[in-house]
This record gives structure tokens, sequence and C-alpha cells, in this order.
């Protein structure tokens, strides 16, 4: 049965959060500050987090500063994942990933469904790998970053998980 496995020892992870957006700051970004909340009470380290523009080079230049940084084992964005003309964020860090994770993509479709329906669709959030880094691409409500962490991220992340984690793989991402 999958599932964490209290018995054994969790490893914290170094975790960056990256909101992307023309509009929020530091003092009203909720998805972002969900995020950091999660992160900490999940028994990780917050390692960075910033605010920056819809703009490809602002987003690519940031992801490539923090996932060759030792202490950050993870990145997740927030927001630019959907379809307008200022949603850039997939544009700027698909073509970085090495090594995509597509059952991501499928779980949080799934997990979407159920709680906004057809609506998922406009979604493009995605997973993948930057080197040794796992990069994890949300959308910007509140309640889409709540549920895909709550849901999906937060036990994958977890070295308890059984049968395997994410973080079971972090030592052999370089061989």
């Amino acid at each position: 049965m999958p599932g964490v496995d209290d018995t054994l020892m969790f490893r914290s992870l170094g975790i960056a959060v990256l909101t992307i957006s023309d509009t929020r700051t530091s003092e009203d970004d909720r998805s972002g500050q969900v995020l950091v909340d999660r992160i900490v009470e999940a028994g990780h380290t917050l390692s960075m987090q910033a605010i920056v523009r819809d703009d490809i080079s602002a987003i690519s230049d940031t992801v490539l500063r923090w996932v060759s940084q030792p202490k950050i084992d993870v990145v997740v964005t927030t927001g630019g994942t959907g379809l307008t003309g200022r949603d850039v964020t997939i544009e700027a860090i698909a073509p970085l990933f090495d090594k995509t994770l597509e059952g991501f993509s499928a779980l949080f479709h799934r997990m979407s469904f159920e709680s906004v329906g057809l609506s998922t669709m406009q979604s493009r959030a995605c997973a993948g790998l930057i080197g040794t880094t796992f990069v994890f691409c949300l959308p910007g409500s509140t309640g889409a970053v709540t549920e895909t962490w709550d849901h999906i991220i937060r036990d994958a992340l977890d070295s308890r998980y059984r049968p395997c984690s994410l973080v079971d793989l972090i030592p052999r991402l370089s061989e």
C-alpha cells in the first residue's frame, strides 16, 4: 500500500519558490506564501524566494541561477502556466529540462479535473529535471497551488514515501 512510512527518517530538502507575475508583490503574493507555508510545515528548508515578471529571460535566468546552487534540491514556480500571451513560464523553463516528469502533468490534470472540470485544459502545469534539481511549474491560483502541494508534491518529496519517492532518486540523478 503506497504512503508515508513514519518509521523511516525524514530528509529535509532545500526548496526555492519562484512567483511569476507582472502584478504581484511580496505583500500580496498569496500563492507563493501558500507554498512557503507548506514547505516549512512539511519540514523542508526554504532556500530562496523571489518574484519575477512574466519575461522569458527573467524566468529562465533565475531558474538557472538557482539550480546551480547545491543547497537547492527543488524549485517550485507559481504563475504563467496558462494560455494567454503573458503566460510564458513554460516557454522559459521547459526548454531547460534535461528530463520531463510526464507523470506529474497527468496527475495534476486528473486531480484538477475533480475541482475545476474541463478548465484544467487551460493549464500547462509541468515538471522536470534540470541537472539534478527537480522543477515544478504550477498555476498561479492559490487553489491549484494548495491542491497540487497537498495531493502530489508533498508526498513525492517526502523521503519516507513508499514504495519510493523522488528523494530516493536524488543521489543517482548525476549518474
